[in-house]
């Protein structure tokens, strides 16, 4: 079973930013969602196992970056321009499939964003 620890989440002002990370104890395809208190977990960001596709919300698409390292096991969201609306624990997820557009088995434990006005 594939282990992920997300890290990085802090409070920031509206306008800055930010870069989590998420170590994987294996490469997968990765995703990042994102739950804001009330609301669903949502869909944020996506890549592939080779990092040649990526795929973003549209709410988020021109603002976040999502990479991850010559490895392959460390994934980033590089956040600009954040918004209160950013506000959410993100979490990372991992799974087999090529595309992460939807949750798979492995999350990881979230890490908290607060984006002040």
């Amino acid at each position: 079973q594939v282990q992920l620890v997300e890290s990085g989440g802090r409070l920031v002002q509206a306008g800055g930013s930010l870069r989590l990370s998420c170590a994987a104890s294996e490469r997968y395809p990765m995703g990042w969602f994102r739950q804001a208190p009330g609301n669903e977990r949502q869909f944020v960001a996506a890549i592939n196992w080779s990092g040649g596709r990526t795929d973003y919300a549209d709410s988020v698409k021109g603002r976040f970056t999502i990479s991850r390292d010559n490895a392959g096991n460390t994934v980033y969201l590089q956040m600009n321009t954040l918004k209160p609306e950013d506000t959410a624990v993100y979490y990372c997820n991992a799974d087999s499939r090529p595309v992460v557009l939807s949750p798979g088995p492995y999350w990881g434990q979230g890490t908290q964003v607060t984006v002040s006005s």
